[in-house]
């Protein structure tokens, strides 16, 4: 499903407009990511939390040319799923 796709589903089973629907999933974008840029996590029960894992510096190696090379330290957007979307799933 892709951001278009999206919009359509919250749009048909919220019953708002497309222009509605999209302004609310961007806003739901936007607050997370702000919440996420800012060092927070968001928890929403029962779907899922959103939080940041920072990555430490580390040693690579370049596939072709086998020299070694420094991996910079980096932070990364997470997800876990919570009980209630795992349970969906199976």
């Amino acid at each position: 499903m892709n951001k278009t796709e999206l919009i359509n589903a919250v749009a048909e089973k919220a019953g708002l407009s497309k222009v509605d629907s999209k302004k609310a999933v961007d806003a739901f974008v936007d607050a997370v990511s702000g919440a996420l840029k800012s060092g927070d996590k968001v928890a929403l029960i029962g779907f899922g939390t959103f939080s940041v894992k920072e990555n430490p510096a580390r040693e690579g190696i370049n596939p072709s040319t086998k020299q070694k090379i420094k991996i910079a330290a980096k932070k990364v957007a997470k997800f876990k799923a919570g009980s209630e979307l795992n349970a969906a799933l199976n």
